[in-house]
């Protein structure tokens, strides 16, 4: 195929959205009425993250029993020191705002009726916190929620969807070599077609998810592999605490589950966690016991299975009543079902697996980042919300509060940004097509095995000096493939997923001492000689 009919034309737009989750697609809703939106989708619109949150939204909608004050504290005690008060105190305020737009929206949370017989909104709690407060739609929050979403979206005039489209690099003036250093638009490939789009836009927003497939074990969409962290890096945007992946303790243990995750709510609500003899276990690693957050319980895990020679433990529910089961997690219930596990009478077999990054491009408060015009929100930013631990359902808070954020910022900016001008098309003339692919295919499984093994759970100095030396081998031999061959979105993935693995390893290797989801053999506790610190990484200058 020649460069010609690679290169289709291009699409103008006041705001770009690279990512359809909650927070792209709420984003492009605050927008749209007065703005000419483009979103962007990798896969299908719904296929991202969000459609397979199981949990909920945490959220004080009111103070009967519970306090925006108590939800701050207990998200600052899961943060293990490193929660950035004043944005824990932000998100935490808006987020009755945020539940009620999405009640606006058509979002049908899961009601009952109060012991005085009115009806109000359920409410469960999960690992880390002190009250019940997270909002829920069963056990399929992410469903109800996206697809509530998507179909608002696919509705609205002022909004153009491009599934099947994957964002390759973010367009600067910095790279242009121009003065003005702000985020000019985006190229784009088309998986379908196979061609490159040019994508003009007065701002841009970061919406792409988080990068767990970076590892061999994985609760998260094949679709999460670190792009819009990797574009914001080489765009030169400062990332931080990369070093903190959460790995969600109870993913379903079956060949053919594709790691299903065991919403942390069944703990919540009574699940205990049992070796194969049906001996508990949590009671020795805290006095949380199931409900302690969730690096405690992956650790525990972890350490019990590797003492045992195990290849999973067990989680059971069922000495609950089997309706309350059915009632309460309904998803799970019959998906467990599907493999050959009736969770009302017996145990389900659990691991941990890869499940949230903590860390992410740098934001403020309004969701800007380092390069005027760009935007980050969701859980490819750093807010400063999580620190080194995301607790339980704060991540589609995050989501939709920093995506407000950002949505009254451009609106408030956009009559003050020209256009940007005419921009250089994809150059194609010095590359081929590759007779090669086994090389992606090689280099994909073993990134993921060795930062599984070496970067994982647990790690050590030498575990991550291992890493390091792979990953240099390796991005040096993508660099070369990408510098020859014409695109394809395994190679962008690949090529995207090896930033993320470095920017992991150069993070974990900086921070000499164990706090919230690092944990290093070498440094097995906190170090107390200073007030914690976040992990910052900065880009190296272009050339001149």
């Amino acid at each position: 195929m020649n460069t010609a009919n690679r290169i289709q034309c291009q699409h103008d737009c006041d705001v770009l959205v690279i990512g359809s989750g909650a927070a792209g697609l709420s984003l492009a809703l605050r927008l749209a009425d007065s703005a000419a939106v483009a979103v962007l989708s990798k896969g299908a619109l719904r296929e991202g993250s969000t459609l397979w949150a199981q949990g909920g939204i945490a959220a004080v909608l009111d103070e009967k029993g519970d306090s925006v004050e108590s939800h701050v504290r207990d998200t600052l005690n899961a943060g293990a020191g490193l929660c950035d008060r004043r944005v824990v105190q932000y998100a935490i305020e808006h987020g009755r705002e945020s539940i009620r737009w999405l009640i606006d929206q058509g979002v049908p949370f899961t009601r009952e009726i109060s012991a005085k017989g009115e009806p109000r909104y359920h409410l469960m709690r999960e690992g880390g916190h002190s009250q019940r407060r997270i909002f829920h739609s069963a056990d399929t929050t992410g469903y109800a929620i996206e697809t509530t979403l998507e179909s608002k979206v696919r509705q609205h005039p002022g909004i153009g969807l491009f599934e099947h489209h994957m964002a390759v690099d973010l367009i600067t003036g910095a790279k242009l070599g121009q003065r003005e250093q702000r985020v000019l638009g985006a190229y784009v490939l088309n998986r379908r077609s196979d061609r490159v789009m040019l994508f003009r836009a007065r701002a841009v927003v970061l919406a792409t998810g988080g990068a767990s497939k970076v590892y061999l074990y994985t609760t998260n969409p094949d679709l999460s592999t670190g792009d819009g962290l990797a574009m914001a890096w080489r765009a030169g945007c400062r990332v931080a605490n990369m070093e903190f992946n959460q790995f969600h303790p109870t993913c379903l243990y079956h060949p053919k589950a594709k790691s299903f995750l065991i919403s942390e709510a069944v703990r919540g609500e009574g699940g205990r966690l049992l070796l194969p003899d049906g001996t508990a276990f949590m009671e020795r690693f805290d006095p949380r016991a199931e409900l302690a957050p969730r690096d405690i319980v992956a650790r525990a895990i972890d350490h019990e299975m590797k003492r045992h020679g195990l290849e999973h433990v067990l989680l059971d529910i069922s000495h609950k009543p089997a309706g309350f089961i059915k009632q309460h997690f309904p998803n799970i219930y019959r998906r467990c079902l599907e493999f050959g596990f009736d969770i009302t009478c017996e145990p389900i077999p659990v691991v941990p697996a890869a499940h949230y990054t903590c860390g992410g491009i740098m934001t403020d408060l309004r969701a800007r980042t380092d390069i005027p015009g760009l935007y980050a929100a969701g859980e490819v930013a750093f807010t400063g919300l999580h620190g080194a631990n995301r607790m339980a359902s704060n991540s589609l808070l995050e989501c939709l509060v920093f995506a407000a954020a950002a949505a009254r910022d451009i609106l408030q900016q956009l009559e003050h940004i020209p256009p940007p001008g005419e921009l250089p098309p994809w150059d194609e003339s010095r590359v081929t097509d590759s007779d090669e692919a086994i090389v992606v295919t090689h280099n994909w499984d073993e990134l993921r095995r060795f930062m599984w093994d070496y970067v994982g759970i647990v790690r050590s100095d030498k575990r991550l000096e291992r890493a390091m030396h792979r990953v240099e081998l390796l991005s040096k031999e993508i660099a070369e493939y990408y510098g020859n061959f014409r695109i394809n979105s395994d190679l962008l993935e690949l090529r995207n997923l090896v930033v993320v693995a470095e920017l992991i390893v150069r993070c974990a290797k900086t921070r000499k001492e164990s706090r919230g989801l690092h944990y290093n053999l070498d440094y097995p506790g906190p170090d107390e000689s200073h007030p914690p610190q976040n992990t910052i990484l900065e880009p190296a200058p272009p050339p001149a």
